[in-house]
């Protein structure tokens, strides 16, 4: 009877034992995502690296956050510059008069190759919507599908623009996204992150950037799309040079 009452009591203690968590929501699986890619270190790290011949440079100067793109010409130096209330070309050390649409379309440029450098880390700003869509399969691995949209109040020029981001159910990292943009004509674009590495504590990834046949696809779909081999490789993203400094 007594080994009995211990077994039972072993039994109870094992059944009785916290399970691991399964049920997820959007935010719980970006942080994850986010605290697994490098956490706090982005906040207080900057980083640089160089993407198709031009340097990237991410601080935080007096607090505030500061993207620079810098273009090497034959003997000319070109500096973007983009703040959170303003974006300044230098021509060498002279400042260079620029209209404001021209400078909206520079600083936009500047920020999408930052952002995507620094992925998932964006995807907590204040104008970020997320949405878990469910889970879906892509080359034999189970991820969770989140959709992200951004609000019209600080979500850039491009805040109608639709994301779909499918995050490893067991790394939980983000291992492809996709997007639909509405400029030059529209169309999709679905990533590929390959060549993970860390520096210094925090995640980079080069991507294979594929594109839909036709504009009509739904972002929903590229996936499923690129399961089937029914994307096309338009180019590749590959960052070099990185480094990360504390600021």
């Amino acid at each position: 009877m007594k080994r009995f009452f211990v077994i039972t009591l072993l039994f109870l203690s094992v059944a009785c034992k916290e399970k691991p968590k399964t049920n997820f929501t959007a935010q719980e699986i970006v942080d994850k995502s986010i605290e697994d890619s490098g956490g706090s270190l982005y906040d207080n790290h900057g980083t640089s690296f160089l993407f198709r011949d031009r340097k990237y440079i991410s601080e935080s100067i007096g607090g505030r956050k500061v993207l620079k793109r810098i273009s090497f010409l034959d003997t000319v130096t070109i500096t973007d510059v983009k703040t959170n209330t303003a974006f300044k070309r230098y021509m060498n050390d002279t400042i260079v008069n620029i209209s404001d649409s021209i400078a909206n379309r520079y600083a936009n440029s500047v920020n999408s190759v930052h952002y995507f450098a620094r992925l998932p880390f964006g995807l907590n700003d204040k104008a970020v919507s997320k949405e878990l869509l469910g889970e879906e399969t892509i080359k034999g691995k189970n991820y969770y599908k989140i959709k992200v949209t951004f609000d019209q109040n600080n979500g850039g020029e491009d805040f109608d623009d639709v994301y779909v981001y499918w995050y490893n159910t067991e790394t939980f990292k983000p291992d492809y996204l996709a997007y639909d943009f509405h400029v030059n004509g529209g169309g999709q674009r679905f990533r590929e992150a390959y060549n993970e590495r860390y520096v210094n504590g925090i995640r980079f990834v080069d991507y294979n950037n594929y594109k839909a046949k036709t504009k009509e696809t739904s972002v929903f779909e590229t996936g499923n799309l690129f399961e089937k081999g029914e994307l096309e490789l338009l180019s590749k993203i590959e960052l070099s040079e990185i480094e990360v400094t504390k600021n």
